[in-house]
């Protein structure tokens, strides 16, 4: 088992963290477009919460991004 895949919920967000800042978008425009608070983003983020699968579907849609990109790691 890789290091990264030891923890799949900090896995996750930092791979949310990266794509978000590759896409130059803020929590706040993020969690708006995903229809979430902020906080709560920042909690995946940083690897404290796991979102369902309906929300990291939304994640991926509003990153415009691949689910293998987004799950990079895991």
């Amino acid at each position: 088992m890789s290091k990264s895949s030891e923890n799949p919920t900090k896995t996750f967000g930092q791979n949310l963290y990266h794509l978000r800042n590759q896409a130059a978008l803020t929590q706040e425009q993020l969690a708006e477009r995903a229809n979430i608070s902020r906080r709560f983003l920042q909690e995946i983020e940083a690897g404290q919460k796991n979102p369902t699968i309906p929300l990291a579907a939304r994640l991926r849609a509003a990153l415009q991004c691949s689910w293998e990109t987004l799950l990079r790691g895991l």
